[in-house]
């Protein structure tokens, strides 16, 4: 294992820098040259809760790490611009894990085209990833959670239920679907549909990491309005309708109670165009909590670390 010094300078060492960095890794902190109002958020993945090392390669983990917070940044109407990675990790862990996680660090910030400006590596029982991303709003406003009016349509974007499917594929120890593990390794995010939703009239937005109902109940909660979906409107995957048959369990709780498959949900108004990609999936009411077509759901709503 290489000292501290040395696997800093290994990860850093050629990074892409984009343009509004002014200052890059090697100093006590990054320099940034924003443009208009700055977007921040954090997010901490724990080896054993949010993935095993056992079901997903360091690659994976490196990438995923990046997506997550990503989403966040979009989910603000924001261009994402940068990331910040703490590391912390075993002794007795491999080098080669660091260097895949580095690569797929390295390969998800290429993907969304943003720069790996800093961070910090530590010891650790476990391996603990803290990511800090930033973003950039220009001249828009920052498309919140507060927006929501009645009225609007409900619409997301992005895969719903793959990641939960996914993640039951592992618990089983089965080998497929293939496609559903990829996702509970790391998400499939949508990147530029934040904007893109902003620019379309997005009143209100929110990435789906908990579940979609979980979520859009905060924006529920945030705007003072409720919301009924249409499961008619929900694309149940082929991959997902074979998993649920295998294992007796409803497609449709994947999709509405799923955590971490990072999509896009927004609100737009109701004559508005939703932009290419995005999919409605209901209204918003007047009521105060998310229903399914009319009717509370029965079934579990998502994910609560504390629950």
């Amino acid at each position: 294992m290489m000292s501290e010094f040395e696997l800093i300078s290994e990860i850093t060492d050629g990074l892409a820098i984009g343009g509004d960095v002014l200052l890059g890794p090697g100093d006590d902190a990054a320099v940034l040259a924003p443009r208009g109002d700055v977007v921040v958020t954090t997010d901490v993945l724990v080896e054993n809760i949010h993935f095993k090392r056992s079901w997903s390669p360091a690659f994976q983990v490196g990438r995923k790490a990046v997506a997550v917070n990503v989403s966040d940044v979009e989910a603000m109407g924001a261009d994402p611009s940068a990331v910040v990675i703490g590391l912390a990790f075993p002794r007795n862990l491999e080098g080669r894990w660091i260097s895949d996680f580095q690569e797929g660090v390295v390969e998800e910030c290429a993907r969304v085209g943003i720069s790996l400006v800093g961070g910090d590596l530590s010891s650790a029982p476990q391996v603990v990833i803290a990511v800090t991303a930033l973003g950039n709003l220009a001249e828009r406003a920052a498309v919140t959670r507060a927006g929501a009016r009645v009225g609007d349509q409900v619409a997301v974007c992005g895969r719903l239920g793959w990641s939960a499917g996914g993640l039951l594929v592992l618990q089983r120890g089965f080998g497929s679907p293939k496609e559903l593990v990829r996702e509970q390794q790391c998400p499939a995010v949508p990147y530029g549909q934040g904007k893109i939703a902003a620019s379309a009239g997005a009143t209100a937005m929110i990435d789906v990491s908990d579940g979609l109902l979980q979520d859009l109940g905060h924006i529920c909660e945030r705007s003072g309005v409720g919301m009924d979906l249409e499961t008619e409107a929900l694309e149940i995957p082929e991959g997902l309708a074979r998993l649920a048959a295998a294992t007796g369990k409803d497609p449709l709780g994947f999709v509405l109670s799923g955590g971490e498959d990072h999509a896009l949900a927004a609100t737009f108004p109701a004559d508005a165009r939703l932009p290419q990609g995005w999919l409605r999936i209901g209204g918003v009411t007047s009521g105060a909590e998310v229903v399914v077509n009319g009717e509370p759901w029965q079934g579990n709503v998502g994910w609560d670390h504390f629950a």
